[in-house]
């Protein structure tokens, strides 16, 4: 089943200028009609400007601190068709689990290529075959899905996630600043 060039319509929301870059490019080889935003407000703008993708590809990190779990809730209220992929480079269950609830259909680990978003684009159940990993969970992965999560349970308000995780919020924009994933 191959889309028809009216749903090969891609928006990818990510602010690395030059990841974004290759993957436009990329996508553009493959035949697909691409958008790029960096942020919430320009997927907002693009979608009230008259775009409507069929596909988007949505970083969970984007520039100061924003969530992309944003952009996929957006997104999804939007255009519930609307295929999503969640790519990060800091991938966590607790991230994961919020991407699919808002709406997202697959989540990836950076580095990933094309094929393996485009594959993902394509998969509508789960793979229960899937190579699971024997490493250990660190300490910083532990507190940065922790951190996440609290993201999550608070609808990104870092206030909130603040007090209920007893930090000072100068001391949360630090650390989400310092995590940033590409």
């Amino acid at each position: 089943m191959s889309p028809t060039d009216e749903e090969r319509r891609l928006l990818i929301v990510e602010d690395d200028a030059a990841f974004a870059r290759t993957l436009y490019r990329s996508f553009e080889r493959r035949g697909y009609a691409v958008q790029r935003a960096a942020s919430l407000a320009e997927v907002q703008a693009l979608l009230d400007g008259g775009e409507r993708p069929g596909y988007a590809v949505v970083d969970l990190k984007l520039s100061g601190g924003a969530s992309g779990l944003n952009c996929v809730q957006f997104l999804h209220e939007r255009d519930p068709d609307m295929v999503i992929v969640v790519l990060t480079g800091y991938a966590s269950i607790a991230t994961a689990v919020e991407a699919i609830k808002l709406g997202a259909r697959h989540y990836l680990a950076k580095p990933a290529n094309t094929d393996d978003i485009e594959a993902a684009f394509g998969r509508a159940e789960g793979n229960a075959e899937v190579e699971l990993s024997g490493r250990a969970t660190s300490l910083k992965t532990l507190e940065w899905e922790r951190i996440h999560e609290t993201l999550a349970d608070t609808g990104f308000n870092v206030s909130e996630t603040a007090r209920r995780l007893g930090l000072h919020r100068r001391t949360l924009a630090r650390k989400l600043e310092k995590q940033r994933v590409k």
